[in-house]
């Protein structure tokens, strides 16, 4: 539910004038709900909502969508004239110097950046600075509450053993069978899921060999292809509980199907091993020092160990991303490859951490945790205890 004086209190703490909320036709998804607007209410026409640091906030609405905000304080002007609007969001900011909105110089984060170049010229000509609105973002769209909390913790108990019965499985098969399918154990863990009251807004991924060196591997049909013993196999699976609000746990873990491990896959597992566990040293020494820290000194900690190894540029993707109601959620990512994510690790979020080193070819293994900051700033990593070797299927199961 939004929350007026909790954002005043955030602008305030920033050192900012306001925030200027801007959608149109649902570009911007951030606005939307942080508002508070339904995913089914679709406006046809530009709305403006600014929240100043101090004082009651006020609306800009179309005509013939006048009451389009009406569940949220604040007085309404209205426009039908384009000459209108422009004067009315020059009246919106009026006497503010630095305004937040969904924007980043350069689009360098596009997670963020929402509002369309021509709005951000309107806004500046009013003779305002536009700053990115990215933490306050998080604040409002990234941060759990204790319910959410909660419902992690409790999804990330079952996303752990699906890893149990999809080994337990492979293992099995392969002894009475010979092999088993990428889509077997597909579905599998989806059964697990359905058992334990989890959803998912993707099937998870069961990689075999060369499969597991593709970090975006689909398990479907046109790619199934059969697990035997010998093979490597990389397992990612995320899923969230089904009830409202409830928010995703996403790990991976990898096996090989035999009873001793090859020393290269065991080797390339213990780097990506240390970078991940690099990566969460760096979290938790910032929480315990009181240190600001954003989300690519996170990425730059798991890449270093990766890079003094010599495996640079097999690691092609950031360190991990934000989870919230979606997997990918609205929060900082740990990342310095894709963008330079210079929104602050904060508490009440939760994110992935999961380097990786991919050997086209040959095999790929990815180690992912999730590390969740509660409101007391301790630092967790959920579910299971990170994995430490590369699982030898035939002699644990």
């Amino acid at each position: 539910m939004f929350n007026l004086s909790a954002v005043q209190h955030s602008l305030q703490e920033l050192g900012l004038d306001g925030w200027l909320l801007y959608d149109f036709r649902g570009l911007n998804v951030l606005a939307r709900r942080v508002v508070g607007l339904a995913p089914e209410q679709m406006l046809s026409r530009r709305w403006f909502y600014f929240i100043p640091a101090h004082g009651p906030a006020r609306k800009l609405v179309h005509r013939i969508e006048s009451h389009a905000l009406d569940a949220l304080p604040g007085e309404a002007s209205i426009y039908l004239r384009w000459q209108e609007l422009e004067a009315g969001v020059a009246e919106l900011v009026q006497g503010s110097r630095r305004v937040a909105m969904e924007y980043v110089p350069r689009n360098a984060n596009p997670y963020v950046s929402r509002v369309d170049a021509g709005t951000v010229e309107l806004v500046r000509s009013c003779g305002v600075e536009v700053v990115p609105s990215g933490d306050l973002v998080q604040w409002f769209e990234a941060c759990w509450d204790e319910e959410q909390e909660a419902m992690h913790f409790e999804a990330a108990q079952h996303t752990a053993t699906a890893f149990e019965a999809a080994f337990r499985l492979i293992a099995e098969r392969v002894r009475s069978h010979g092999q088993i399918m990428e889509m077997e154990v597909q579905r599998c863990i989806l059964d697990h899921f359905e058992r334990h009251g989890l959803q998912t807004d993707h099937p998870p991924i069961c990689g075999r060999g060369p499969h597991s060196a593709d970090p975006h591997y689909e398990t479907c049909v046109a790619n199934d292809t059969p697990i035997r013993e010998g093979d490597f196999v990389l397992i990612d699976l995320w899923a969230k509980l089904k009830r409202p609000r409830a928010v995703y746990s996403d790990l991976t873990w990898t096996c090989f199907v035999g009873k001793e491990v090859p020393a290269p896959c065991e080797e390339i597992f213990q780097i990506v091993a240390r970078a991940r566990d690099a990566a969460i040293t760096r979290v938790r020494e910032a929480y315990a020092r009181n240190e600001v820290l954003q989300g690519w000194q996170v990425d730059e900690a798991a890449r270093a160990v990766i890079d003094a190894a010599g495996h640079g540029p097999d690691f092609c993707h950031r360190t991990g991303h934000s989870i919230g109601q979606e997997t990918h959620g609205n929060g900082a990512n740990m990342d310095n490859l894709e963008t330079h994510e210079e929104r602050r690790v904060l508490p009440r979020t939760c994110f992935s951490i999961e380097p990786g080193i991919y050997l086209p070819g040959k095999f790929g293994v990815r180690s992912e945790v999730n590390v969740y900051i509660d409101d007391k700033r301790q630092v967790h990593v959920t579910g299971p205890e990170p994995q430490k070797h590369v699982v030898p299927l035939l002699k644990v199961y």
